[in-house]
């Protein structure tokens, strides 16, 4: 099976993304900040972070990138 690429994973829907991140991704670690969680998870050659609500028991979001501050914060979890 093909990698996949950031790029590729930009292309699909916000559905099809989530998928994707909680059936293929594998978690990396979480920080926690005040009511928001952050989990990391990698996916073949990026990264995505899911922005969970802790006070409204929802997902807030999700970014993903390669490299960069993002990735970063998380380098303490990786040691």
């Amino acid at each position: 099976m093909p990698r996949k690429t950031l790029y590729d994973f930009k292309l699909l829907s916000d559905h099809e993304q989530y998928d994707l991140v909680f059936t293929e991704g594998l978690f990396i670690g979480a920080l926690i900040e005040e009511n928001t969680r952050y989990a990391l998870y990698v996916i073949d050659l990026f990264f995505v972070e899911i922005e969970y609500d802790v006070a409204r028991n929802r997902i807030g979001g999700k970014t993903s990138f390669v490299t960069g501050n993002k990735l970063n914060s998380y380098s303490r979890l990786m040691d």
